[in-house]
């Protein structure tokens, strides 16, 4: 897997509290290939943990941290997504660390895997999926990006569900054009995500369902038919009565040899995949997405929980004529939408926000009262962001009249539910 010096690589990184996966494209429409750990082999999964060598400051990550770990060579820290959640320090051979320092450590010495099939320097874009984002997580993520000094690179988040989507776009079309459906097990849980699209909206709107059914750890069970039974009673909940075109299979529970009657079931008209680095996929097809949209990604917009879901703009009048003026598009991440714009109102105190949901609710104008207005004219600055999927925050601010009349200080802020 050798590089060239010329070449600018894209990287999807799926961070996760027990394993973690680095893929990459060459281009920002190359396919899409998975860092091993072992050259040569498919050893995809990193270990997200890190071992601190006994009595010096020597760090170790992956694979070779577990190893210097079984070893007694060093004491292993391990689950350091959940660490960096609950924010408390880690007491680590008598010294005291701060937990986001350890987990943007990993995340550094991780990502040296790519040396492998570019310099460092080469790096153009990073998409970074996790299994949820919140503020919580998104403010840790924030700040290892802050951590690895990657400056002039193009970074971006994206959950599990997304990934999902970006991946399946980027698959031939027979295997999603109906709906297709995704197994994750790992621990002691099965995650499904349905995806379907609805061909009657321009763009087509992709929805994903996702259900969480409690499961038995594979390692802890020996009864490999109770564990059939269990899951083909989950995939037909699941499946049953749905034109699916294609099941995936990921996680590494699905790895050992147990499905009979589920998979038989599955395999039924249908298209069955196992594999487990698609999430890391995802993420690098969702980058190239952004980079430079595809013919499908501009045909379909993705409404998951972590996305806007209305069209948001307003009437203004240009040129003599009223047109619609878009502020806030649906389909972006909520937590990523902003805008600001500068503008005049006259004739009223008002301003009046066209919010058109497209998840079937209806249509609504929102109406901002500008309490004590300066008038009879003004331009205004107004800041536009939202708080919550679902709650707008518009912050408005007098800029004056020019010579005509200063500003006078005023500022308003309102909050709008969506839907």
């Amino acid at each position: 897997m050798g590089f060239l010096n010329s070449e600018k690589i894209i990287v999807g990184y799926d961070l996760g509290n027990e394993y973690s996966q680095i893929s990459f494209s060459r281009s920002e429409a190359g396919e899409v290939e998975t860092i091993s750990q072992v050259a040569g082999t498919e050893i995809y999964n990193i270990p997200t943990v890190l071992c601190k060598r006994n009595g010096v400051n020597q760090w170790y990550y992956g694979k070779e941290a577990v190893r210097y770990g079984e070893e007694q060579q060093g004491i292993l820290v391990d689950n350091l997504l959940e660490l960096a959640l609950d924010g408390e320090p880690v007491l680590i051979d008598g010294e005291s660390f701060e937990p986001i320092a350890l987990l943007t450590l990993f995340f550094k010495r991780s990502l040296g895997l790519l040396s492998q099939v570019a310099p460092s320097d080469k790096i153009e874009a990073l998409m970074i999926t996790c299994d949820v984002l919140d503020h919580r997580i998104l403010d840790i993520l924030n700040q290892i990006v802050a951590g690895i000094h990657m400056k002039g690179i193009t970074i971006a988040f994206q959950n599990h569900t997304e990934s999902y989507y970006c991946y399946m776009i980027h698959q031939p079309k027979e295997l999603w054009t109906y709906q297709s459906v995704l197994f994750d097990y790992r621990g002691s849980c099965i995650k499904a995500y349905r995806m379907e699209c609805n061909k009657r909206t321009t763009p087509i709107v992709a929805f994903i369902e996702e259900r969480d059914f409690p499961f038995p750890q594979r390692e802890s069970t020996k009864d490999t038919e109770e564990l059939d039974n269990r899951f083909l009673q989950i995939a037909g909940e699941v499946c049953e009565g749905k034109l699916i075109g294609s099941v995936f299979l990921i996680g590494d529970g699905f790895e050992q040899e147990w499905m009979k009657e589920s998979l038989r079931f599955l395999c039924k008209n249908r298209r069955v995949f196992q594999g487990n680095n698609l999430f890391s996929k995802g993420a690098c097809f969702g980058m190239q997405e952004r980079l430079n949209a595809s013919e499908v990604g501009k045909e379909y917009v993705f409404l998951g929980n972590e996305k806007l879901k209305a069209n948001i703009g307003m009437k203004i009048m240009r040129q003599g004529e009223e047109s619609y003026y878009a502020i806030l598009d649906a389909g972006v991440n909520w937590y990523e939408a902003e805008h600001e714009m500068e503008f005049y109102i006259s004739d009223g105190n008002e301003m009046n926000l066209q919010i058109t949901p497209l998840i079937g609710k209806n249509g609504k104008l929102a109406q901002i009262v500008l309490e004590d207005f300066p008038g009879p004219i003004a331009r205004l600055k107004a800041r536009f962001y939202l708080e919550a999927e679902n709650l707008l925050v518009v912050e408005i601010e007098d800029l004056g009249f020019g010579e005509i009349r200063p500003a006078a200080g005023r500022s308003w802020k309102e909050k709008i539910e969506l839907y």
